[in-house]
């Protein structure tokens, strides 16, 4: 048994503690982003890093055992799982299934502009063949037509991830557009959403926990204490942000019943990815706060020889508007 199934058994009795918190290293930006996608140079040139470096970054994180999931386009995936990385490893290889447009984030492309719109590269029975556990997007958009179309795809891919054995978690991100609800309401909106989708999925097709935008305490509170055994809430990251708006999300998230942590560019674009994770788990613990572990962070990069991206003082500072209110 991987560590995700042993902690999602633990979290369904009621008997979580902190140390089963999950944390997902979201390294599939891939699927939605092109050439940028690895993240920007580290050696002050101008450009990329390769696919090979964004293997690499992949490669550090499971050997380092740090996280329970790693999330993965299905070209890359094949690629590790067929290395054998996973192997004897207990953290659980994961792959994006679907790439609704409004993560298409093309240079110049003006894609995430519009509505939300399902799609999917990943042909299942071909994932299936490295990886039984996959992510399915779903973004409502207050809009007939297409929140139902959304929802009619998803149905269709809980019956083909059933014909052939593929398990999945959720991912329901905010409006990507103005959808006439105002900005306060939005995280009591897209939970009633959740739940109301949920309500006419049996057991055998629910996922596995979600992944949604923190929209502030009660939001969070409102979706996690609905059903806390049987629904998982997991938490995305979004933006890059400061050192210490990463250790807030992770606190106050958890504090408020999210379960997981799936972050993606919070890691990726970290000077030192593995010690960030690192200390994210000792917030979660309560053996440091989100303040001190930006102290830690930055001891730890000048012990490294590592550059910060921005001072101390600076990544201190909480920026998402989000967290200043939790």
């Amino acid at each position: 048994m991987k560590r995700l199934d042993s902690k999602l058994a633990t979290i369904r009795t009621g008997d979580y503690q902190p140390g089963d918190f999950i944390i997902a290293d979201a390294k599939d930006a891939d699927m939605g982003g092109g050439a940028p996608a690895p993240g920007p140079r580290t050696d002050g040139k101008p450009g990329f890093k390769t696919r090979a470096e964004y293997l690499d970054a992949m490669r550090r994180m499971t050997a380092s055992d740090l996280v329970d999931v790693m999330l993965m386009s299905a070209s890359n995936a094949e690629t590790l799982v067929q290395e054998g990385i996973f192997d004897n490893s207990a953290v659980t290889p994961a792959v994006r299934l679907n790439d609704a447009t409004d993560i298409w984030n093309m240079r110049h492309g003006g894609y995430t502009s519009q509505p939300a719109l399902n799609f999917a590269t990943a042909r299942l029975s071909k994932v299936r063949e490295f990886a039984d556990l996959g992510l399915f997007s779903v973004t409502f958009t207050n809009d007939n037509l297409r929140d139902v179309h959304n929802l009619e795809a998803y149905a269709a891919f809980r019956e083909a991830a059933d014909g052939v054995g593929m398990r999945h978690f959720l991912e329901v991100f905010n409006p990507n557009v103005d959808i006439g609800i105002a900005d306060e309401d939005i995280g009591s909106y897209v939970t009633d959403c959740i739940l109301k989708a949920l309500a006419g999925i049996t057991a055998s097709d629910r996922p596995l926990f979600l992944k949604v935008a923190y929209n502030g305490p009660q939001a969070m509170s409102d979706l996690a204490g609905y059903d806390p055994t049987g629904l998982i809430v997991g938490v995305l990251g979004g933006g890059k942000g400061t050192t210490r708006d990463t250790f807030e999300l992770v606190d106050q998230a958890s504090r408020h019943g999210a379960r997981v942590a799936l972050f993606g560019r919070k890691i990726n674009l970290a000077e030192a990815p593995e010690v960030l994770v690192s200390l994210m788990r000792r917030v979660v613990e309560g053996d440091i706060s989100p303040e001190e572990a930006v102290r830690h962070y930055h001891n730890d990069l000048t012990a490294a020889h590592i550059e910060p991206h921005r001072s101390l003082e600076a990544d201190l500072e909480i920026t998402e508007p989000v967290l200043k209110a939790g």
